[in-house]
């Protein structure tokens, strides 16, 4: 896969994660709960509990900030955005993972927009190492052999 279509999946995957983070934003400035669209009510359980915030901000707030930045990212040319784009992709999976297991093992509830993205996350942080691995120190991307 070319750099050109590591950048456009990246940010495709980029454009998902933040329609799911800009829905629970919406939903937590309204005031309201995230539909749980398969039911059983674990999205308003997660959405209640006294994780959804850190340091008093939404956990879907910095989710949103966190696509956004990653889709600045594949705009920006060469090894900064190579880097920073797999440095965010991993910063957002680690935080992924641990709203995983407080879901799983705390919370007691899963929450399906949740679930989805932390898969977004787990495969934009793939094509975002794969980004910065196979094209490190080349200009346009452009890899010969």
């Amino acid at each position: 896969m070319g750099e050109q279509a590591l950048r456009i999946a990246i940010g495709a995957l980029s454009l998902a994660g933040v329609g799911i983070a800009g829905y629970l934003s919406v939903t937590e400035a309204s005031g309201d709960l995230p539909a749980c669209v398969a039911g059983g009510g674990g999205c308003e359980t997660v959405a209640l509990s006294s994780y959804a915030e850190l340091a008093g901000i939404p956990v879907a707030y910095l989710g949103l900030v966190g696509y956004v930045l990653i889709l600045a990212s594949v705009f920006v040319p060469g090894d900064p955005g190579r880097l920073a784009g797999a440095t965010l992709a991993l910063v957002g999976l680690g935080f992924s993972i641990y709203l995983t297991y407080l879901e799983l093992f705390v919370i007691d509830a899963i929450c399906q927009w949740c679930v989805a993205s932390a898969a977004v996350m787990t495969v934009v942080f793939a094509l975002a190492v794969a980004r910065l691995v196979r094209y490190a120190g080349t200009p346009t991307g452009s890899v010969s052999g």
